[in-house]
């Protein structure tokens, strides 16, 4: 009887790209293609401990399409006092994330999961694989300027993905004999600025939308908004008059020049991504979603970013069973 191998998932960073990760695992279910480990940077570790906690990418699917990411962004809790320590503390974060996940340790999980941060000061890979999910997966996002560090130990933890934006090594060295990467890390290519164009009412998906699941998670993010609606009002007032007065009058800047959040990000990613070509060399399949026309905070395009790493999934599929197959060894 042949033995088949153990197959890790390592999931890259993308932040709204990151969606197309659920995607991929939908199809890889489909195909009845077992993982047996996921290690994941960033978003790859939202994605990765939501699948490693219930193994269901319906799930996920669940969430993504059917909350208001509008809604949500809202409560990015504005460190305006402390600045310079990082525009968002993220508590508000932790909060939605537990939402989702729960209060899960990582021995608590259907999956061998690992999450991948970054020493802020020595700029060393840390590999989280203990304790609280939602603190390791709070730090493994937390963006430089963006994010406030996390402390954890005596050490401060950022976005694992400028020292490692897709575990292929982390994931092998849990054990892994073929390793599956995805790469939802990519560069925009250049395009013709695009006239504003009106808006049209956005359809509710309604594929599992009366799901108790889903219903919980946005009674919290409603609750979130209530309990900081002051908060609110004064950073929308604020934001306001700062846009009144930087896009009209004298010295006006156009409304559609990047943000300093997009171009920090996109500068990111920039310099991940020549990190991340490297890694996919010790992957045994690389798939590649086409998402690089979603913007870094354009989590209301998951249905597109699902739709496009389930694919690229099924486009590799043969190549990976041939795989599987011949890694396949007696015991």
């Amino acid at each position: 009887m042949r033995k088949a191998p153990k197959i890790g998932l390592a999931l890259s960073g993308g932040a709204a790209r990151g969606l197309a990760h659920i995607g991929v695992l939908k199809a890889l279910e489909e195909a009845s293609i077992p993982i047996d480990m996921i290690a994941g940077t960033s978003a790859g570790a939202v994605i990765g401990a939501g699948y490693a906690k219930e193994r269901n990418a319906a799930v996920l699917e669940e969430i993504a399409l059917g909350i208001d990411w509008k809604k949500l962004a809202r409560l990015i809790d504005l460190n305006l006092i402390l600045l310079w320590k990082g525009f968002v503390q993220g508590q508000k974060v932790e909060s939605f994330m537990s939402s989702v996940i729960g209060d899960a340790k990582f021995e608590d999980l259907e999956i061998p999961f690992a999450v991948v941060a970054a020493d802020v000061e020595s700029m060393e890979e840390v590999i989280i694989n203990e304790g609280s999910v939602i603190e390791a997966v709070r730090a493994s996002i937390s963006m430089p300027v963006i994010f406030t560090p996390v402390k954890r130990g005596s050490k401060f933890l950022i976005d694992g993905g400028v020292v490692n934006p897709m575990p292929v090594n982390v994931v092998r060295n849990m054990g892994a004999e073929i390793v599956i990467a995805v790469n939802v890390l990519a560069i925009a290519p250049q395009r013709k600025r695009e006239k504003p164009v009106k808006k049209e009412a956005k359809v509710e998906p309604n594929l599992h939308s009366k799901s108790a699941r889903l219903s919980t998670i946005r009674k919290r993010i409603d609750s979130l908004l209530q309990e900081n609606k002051d908060k609110i009002k004064v950073f929308d007032e604020l934001s306001h008059v700062a846009k009144t007065k930087i896009y009209t009058g004298k010295g006006k800047i156009d409304s559609q020049t990047p943000n300093i959040f997009d171009v920090l990000m996109q500068s990111i990613h920039a310099m991940e991504y020549e990190i991340v070509k490297l890694a996919a060399k010790s992957a045994d399949i690389v798939i590649n979603p086409d998402v690089s026309h979603i913007g870094t905070f354009g989590f209301y395009k998951g249905e597109e970013a699902i739709a496009q790493g389930y694919k690229a999934t099924k486009e590799i599929l043969p190549k990976l069973q041939e795989i599987i197959r011949s890694t396949s060894s007696s015991p």
